[in-house]
């Protein structure tokens, strides 16, 4: 980390390391060492800096509509108050996979899946809509998914 208390500095043979992960997560260590000039267990252990670190982490990302999840939606929030506790109270819900607090026309972002259009309008009707400090909600179904990476972090 930086000496400044910002974000972990990282090389290029962390982003070497990134972007190989990026392109098959399951490479054995014996094939990423060599892939980025390190010896296998030079690589194991800058994965798990990294890693422990919080520069990365090794998820299985899956497509919701494969799992029964149908509908996919932004939810654009306006708050009155305090926008932190909002947004706290969201991750708390199942449905969202991820939270973000914005500038301009909403307070908050959050990509949430459902079952369906129901389970979509329970969500935001008797869920959000009655959290303490939100004022209104817009809702921006997704229709078709085009573009979906996370090969940004290695540029």
């Amino acid at each position: 980390m930086s000496d400044q208390g910002g974000p972990p500095e990282i090389d290029e043979t962390d982003k070497a390391i990134i972007r190989e992960l990026q392109l098959d997560w399951r490479t054995p260590y014996s094939k990423l060492g060599p892939a980025v000039g390190l010896s296998q267990a030079a690589a194991r252990q800058r994965v798990q800096r990294l890693v422990d670190r919080g520069v990365m982490q090794v998820v299985a990302v899956t497509d919701p509509a494969t799992l029964g999840f149908a509908v996919q939606a932004l939810v654009g929030i306006e708050v009155a108050g305090d926008v932190r506790a909002v947004a706290d109270a969201l991750t708390e819900l199942d449905e969202a996979e991820y939270v973000v607090i914005t500038a301009g026309r909403y307070d908050i972002f959050a990509e949430v899946v459902c079952v369906d259009m129901s389970h979509l309008l329970e969500l935001v009707n008797d869920r959000i809509r009655v959290l303490e400090g939100v004022q209104g909600t817009e809702i921006f179904s997704y229709l078709h998914l085009v573009k979906q990476t996370y090969s940004w972090g290695a540029r």
